[in-house]
């Protein structure tokens, strides 16, 4: 039996080729759901089969019978062989020994637990090194992280957002000047613009990609605009071909937030490295995460580099001498060794989120999946669904045990923090209806096939109790 469990469709890696007329001997299946190969799909994609427990003694079938007693309720399923309704799993019983409870929004345990070895290797490595604040871990890490992305630099910092702070402050940007960005992004953006001084300027997004919307941006360009800071949203890239062209027609600074999509790529082209600079955090959620907080900027250019390091240890050229006024912002030597870990996984566990939104998208009825526009390569950092009454879709899932969340419920424009940049209600209308409509749902790697199932069966009986 392969390491996976078994996944054919007609039971042979069991040594079972009748499946489906067996499975019609337990009570409460009707035999509606359970014929043909599709429907033994849907029975063995619930659960990851332990192969100790199926082959030994012969007890393969005793197994399977459990299995199918956690099965409260079956499916139909449609004459072209997608699920519509799902079969929902309430309680499980085999291989993975959780039971029926709450299925998290997130789960950080999974990679840890993978990788756990390499990250204690690490945590022993700097702990016998007696080095802990911008040592050799951090050096390397800056060269595997700018090598990863094919330039030159990278300036490891203690946060995305004193990233975007010093990358703006390294660039001359203060006081007076205008940066554009937008107000459906995680506050930590327009927060890091102010700390360098100057002034945000927000606007509306592509209701597509709920990224800067181009167009939005070349209208609020003034003579005090110096730089752009789109978001590449939930793993999604902006349109960096239309940022780069506005950019240098109006001799602008592009600026990359890349804080959700390590490793995704515009063109084939890893994101980040089309700006001046790309802004990337590492905080414990991110696709590339620390144990704790932390950031980076990478850049080609050697001048930014060297004043991003300075700046990022008050200035400092030598020790005790100092050339200007900078912050404290250094990466530890403990999240860099663990960063390094987890960056030589970063493309294989990119690959496992697309393929979990892949499974959202072959399964989910009744809500507007995300979509990819443009040369994209996604990394789903987070999938974000729409729903007209969304509030009401995520109490009816938190009641069948799903947890979900919801990225951003009030714009950055309508937070009373920022009133003050004066922008009224309606002033960003495809912003104001994304943060009424968006639902996160569970993505995170090892989230099993029977998850994503369960949650497309939690939704479908949701919108069916509202209607």
């Amino acid at each position: 039996m392969p390491a996976g469990g078994c996944r054919s469709l007609d039971g042979s890696c069991l040594g079972l080729p009748k499946l489906d007329e067996r499975l019609l001997r337990f009570p409460g299946l009707p035999s509606r759901v359970l014929r043909g190969r599709r429907a033994v799909t849907i029975a063995l994609a619930s659960w990851r089969w332990d192969h100790d427990s199926l082959t030994s003694n012969g007890s393969c079938w005793r197994t399977l019978g459990c299995a199918i007693t956690g099965l409260r309720r079956a499916a139909r399923v449609s004459a072209r062989g997608n699920i519509l309704h799902g079969a929902l799993v309430e309680q499980e019983i085999v291989a993975t020994g959780r039971g029926p409870g709450m299925l998290e929004f997130n789960d950080l345990k999974p990679v840890h637990t993978e990788l756990a070895e390499e990250l204690k290797a690490a945590l022993e490595r700097v702990l016998d090194s007696g080095w802990f604040v911008l040592g050799p871990e951090v050096e390397t890490f800056e060269q595997e992280f700018a090598s990863y992305h094919g330039v030159r630099h990278a300036v490891a910092v203690a946060s995305g957002t004193d990233a975007i702070e010093l990358a703006l402050r390294a660039a001359g940007i203060g006081p007076g000047d205008e940066v554009i960005t937008v107000a459906h992004t995680a506050v930590a953006t327009v927060c890091a613009i102010e700390r360098a001084g100057a002034k945000p300027v927000l606007v509306d997004i592509d209701p597509n990609t709920y990224t800067m919307h181009p167009s939005a941006a070349a209208a609020a360009i003034t003579a005090r605009t110096r730089a752009m800071i789109p978001v590449h949203l939930y793993g999604h890239p902006a349109n960096l071909d239309a940022f780069i062209a506005l950019t240098e027609r109006h001799g602008l600074l592009l600026i990359e937030d890349c804080a959700q999509a390590h490793g995704a790529r515009w063109n084939g082209r890893l994101v980040g490295t089309f700006g001046a600079m790309g802004c990337f955090s590492f905080y414990p959620t991110k696709n590339l995460a620390a144990l704790g907080d932390g950031g980076a900027i990478i850049t080609r250019d050697a001048h930014l580099a060297e004043r991003l390091r300075r700046l990022r240890n008050y200035g400092q050229v030598e020790r005790y001498h100092h050339e200007e006024r900078g912050i404290n912002s250094r990466l530890d030597e403990i999240q860099a060794a663990c960063l390094r870990v987890k960056l030589a996984h970063l493309d294989d566990h990119n690959a496992a989120r697309r393929t979990i939104a892949e499974d959202y998208d072959h399964h989910l009825r009744g809500v507007v999946i995300p979509q990819e526009h443009g040369p994209v390569t996604h990394v789903y950092h987070l999938y974000v669904v729409r729903h007209r009454d969304r509030d009401l879709l995520s109490r009816r899932l938190r009641q069948k045990g799903i947890g979900t969340l919801v990225h951003y419920p009030v714009p950055i424009h309508r937070q009373p923090a920022y009133a003050d940049l004066d922008y009224g209600p309606g002033s960003l209308p495809h912003t104001e209806r994304a943060a009424a409509e968006v639902l996160s749902l569970p993505l995170y790697v090892g989230l099993r096939s029977a998850d994503v199932l369960n949650v497309a069966e939690a939704i479908y009986r949701s919108l069916r109790e509202a209607a």
